[in-house]
């Protein structure tokens, strides 16, 4: 389940994107954003949780520190229809670490060892950690491998490792994912000395010849940035990675499906410029991709609806002019 995923991403990676991601791949692991333990404790449950059957497989990540919390919130996580809960150990930003979870908690391996178990104890499906390979500037690789080996032995097996170190201070969240050189060899490292155990490799892969290049040394890639701005590098992801016959997936067919599912979203009373902002790469790469991103992204278009603005953007002749990508 594992060989691809998507990763979690904050105010990206939402029910409608999945939806998305899932009319290009059928068989890619999909991470909703992090949630965190008091936002589905004490707020809208439904609205953090609900997602659309077309998803699956679809793993809910959770921040939090708590082992009693995080049990419940695991529970919640089966109990919907989730078929994986991740712990978020790898989120540097200050919000974060205010709340004693992301990042910080590799400093406090054997708390996040009771929060694996804790979670193990409370649900059936497979509870996984997502990691950094270290903390601001220690960059032994010891740190990760022990931080890995203490999880492992409460019940863990599959690790998700961005392979950057995670600067507590001094860095935003965005420069956290740039800065900090990326280390693949310590992910290799780790499946070699953890044969047992899944290593899914995340941070900075973009192409489909690095994916097959990583899968020769672990178990799974895990893509963010890249999937999200060039969705279509997914489209022939079924074929090339998991043996399956050619989709015959077009980006117009896309498109086509995507219009519909805004327009069911519209119905409800709800904009549909929160489903359409996710699909503003999938013309990417190709001539007029900027001027589609123009006329999905134009607020003075969105009393046409998802279906005329569809046609409008595939119009040069109509509108604005034309521009080159």
């Amino acid at each position: 389940m594992h060989r691809l995923s998507v990763a979690p991403m904050m105010d990206w990676t939402d029910r409608h994107c999945r939806y998305f991601h899932r009319l290009l791949t059928r068989h890619t692991l999909l991470y909703t954003e992090m949630v965190t333990t008091g936002a589905l404790i004490h707020g809208d449950r439904p609205r953090h949780l609900d997602f659309n059957d077309e998803e699956h497989p679809v793993a809910l990540q959770l921040g939090g520190s708590e082992p009693a919390d995080l049990a419940t919130c695991a529970k919640l996580a089966q109990d919907w229809g989730y078929d994986e809960v991740n712990l978020n150990c790898g989120c540097p930003s200050e919000r974060v670490q205010r709340g004693a979870f992301g990042a910080c908690l590799m400093n406090e391996a054997p708390l996040v060892a009771d929060c694996v178990k804790a979670m193990r104890d409370a649900v059936d499906i497979p509870v996984t950690v997502k990691h950094r390979i270290g903390i601001d500037k220690t960059e032994d690789y010891g740190f990760v491998r022990d931080f890995v080996g203490t999880v492992a032995d409460a019940g863990c097996e599959v690790f998700l490792v961005h392979a950057r170190n995670a600067w507590l201070k001094g860095l935003s969240p965005k420069e956290n994912r740039e800065i900090p050189p990326l280390r693949y060899e310590y992910a290799h490292q780790l499946k070699r000395d953890f044969p047992h155990l899944t290593i899914v490799i995340n941070g900075g892969v973009g192409t489909n010849e690095q994916i097959a290049e990583h899968l020769q040394h672990v178990d799974g890639v895990m893509l963010g940035r890249e999937a999200y701005h060039n969705p279509w590098l997914m489209a022939d992801w079924d074929e090339r990675f998991f043996g399956q016959a050619p989709s015959g997936i077009t980006r117009e067919s896309i498109e086509d499906a995507m219009v519909e599912y805004m327009e069911r979203f519209a119905a409800t009373g709800a904009p549909f410029t929160h489903v359409s902002r996710h699909i503003l790469g999938l013309w990417n790469g190709l001539p007029g991709a900027r001027r589609r991103r123009q006329v999905w992204s134009d607020p003075t278009y969105r009393a046409l609806g998802p279906r005329g603005v569809s046609r409008l953007a595939r119009s040069p002749s109509a509108g604005a002019q034309p521009v080159a990508a």
